[in-house]
C-alpha cells in the first residue's frame, strides 16, 4: 500500500446548502435542484462508506480496504475492525446552520451518542460572514434556558467575524454554529451525532420544523466555555488545530516548492485548500506524476513515502495523529 487514496466524494442535501461546490471546487453535483450542503469526502460508518477513485483499489469501500491492508495503511498495531477515525467534508453553507452542540465523552454513552470534536477551515467566505462558537461571556445556564423559551438565543451566544484562511477547533460541548457565505473545510473526529437546540424558525426540505433535541443539549453544553478565538489566516506553516483527537498542519508552498512525506511513521490526511501539487517521488509509480487540485483530500498510507510539488502558490493542509 504505497499509493495515495483517492476517495469519491458522497454529496448530502441539505435544507441550509446550495451549489457553491460546482463554482468553487469545479464540482460536478447532482442534478436533483436541491441544494447540497456537504460532501463527504473521506468517511468510514455503517450508514455511509468512500469508495477508492482511480488506482489498484479502485471501486473498493474504505471499510474493506482497511480489513485487507490495515498495517500499510495505519501502522502494524492497527486494528483492522477499528473505522477510520476522522471524518472529512467539505460544507457549503448557503444559509445559517442549527444552532448545536455535540455531547463531550462524559455525558454522550448516557445520551446514546458519540462524542465529535471537528476543526472548521473557512476555505472561502461572503463579505460580513461569521461563526458562532461558545457562550457569551458571563452568560449562565438558567440565562441560556430561558432564551430558550424566549426564542432569544441570539443573545447568548458568541458570534464573531471570519475571512478566507481563518479556522477554528470547535471541542465537544461547545455550543455553535456556521452563518451563511461560508465555504468550510470540516475534519472532525468520526462521528455523526449533533443536538440542535434552535434553529431560527426555519423548516426542513419536507416543509416541517425539523428536530430539536434541547434536552440532550443543555446536558451536553460546557457552560464555562466563553468566547473562544479563531486561527487567524496566515501565508506560514502552523499547528492550526491540536487536540486529543487530531493534529492539523497548516503548510503553503510556493510554486516549485515541495512537501515531503515519509514513509513508516504515521497515516496522515493531506487537503489541498488552495492551488495544486503535483506528487513527484511516490513509492508507487501509479501515482508520480499525479496532480491533486483545490478541494481534494486524500489519505497518505503508513507504508508510502511521498513528495508534492506546487504547480502554483498553494496551500495545504496535514492532518495527523489520529492514530
Amino acid at each position: 500500500m504505497t499509493q495515495f487514496l483517492r476517495f469519491q466524494p458522497l454529496y448530502q442535501d441539505r435544507v441550509w446548502g446550495g451549489r457553491v461546490l460546482e463554482t468553487s471546487l469545479g464540482r460536478k453535483l447532482p442534478a436533483t435542484g436541491k441544494p447540497v450542503g456537504e460532501s463527504w469526502e473521506i468517511v468510514d460508518r455503517p450508514e455511509a462508506q468512500s469508495v477508492v477513485q482511480g488506482g489498484k483499489y479502485d471501486g473498493l469501500a474504505i471499510r474493506a480496504l482497511i480489513e485487507r491492508h490495515a498495517a500499510d495503511i495505519m501502522g502494524p498495531k492497527w486494528d483492522a475492525s477499528r473505522a477510520f477515525p476522522i471524518l472529512v467534508k467539505w460544507l457549503d453553507c448557503r444559509e445559517r446552520l442549527s444552532l448545536q452542540v455535540h455531547p463531550p465523552a462524559s455525558v454522550a454513552p448516557e445520551l446514546k451518542g458519540e462524542p465529535k470534536t471537528e476543526n472548521w477551515y473557512i476555505a472561502d467566505c461572503a463579505e460580513g460572514a461569521n461563526l458562532i462558537v461558545g457562550l457569551r461571556r458571563g452568560v449562565t445556564r438558567e440565562e441560556f434556558e430561558q432564551a430558550v423559551k424566549n426564542l432569544t438565543l441570539e443573545n447568548c451566544v458568541h458570534r464573531f467575524p471570519v475571512s478566507k484562511g481563518d479556522s477554528i477547533l470547535v471541542h465537544s460541548g461547545q455550543i455553535h454554529a456556521i452563518d451563511g457565505g461560508n465555504l468550510i473545510l470540516e475534519i472532525q473526529q468520526n462521528s455523526d451525532t449533533t443536538y440542535r437546540v434552535y434553529d431560527w424558525g426555519r423548516v426542513g426540505l419536507d416543509g416541517k420544523p425539523r428536530q430539536m433535541h434541547v434536552d440532550e443539549s443543555l446536558k451536553s453544553i460546557k457552560w464555562d466555555d466563553f468566547e473562544p478565538e479563531p486561527v487567524r489566516g496566515e501565508r506560514k506553516s502552523a499547528v492550526i488545530a491540536d487536540a486529543n483527537e487530531f493534529r492539523i498542519r497548516r503548510v503553503p508552498l510556493a510554486k516549485g516548492e515541495k512537501l515531503r512525506v515519509a514513509a513508516g511513521e504515521q497515516a496522515r490526511i493531506l487537503s489541498v485548500v488552495d492551488g495544486a501539487v503535483r506528487e513527484t517521488l511516490s513509492s508507487s509509480a501509479d501515482d508520480t506524476g499525479a496532480t491533486l487540485t483545490r478541494g481534494e483530500n486524500v489519505v497518505l498510507p503508513y507504508a508510502g513515502g511521498f513528495a508534492f510539488e506546487a504547480t502554483e502558490d498553494s496551500l495545504l493542509l496535514l492532518t495527523e495523529n489520529f492514530g
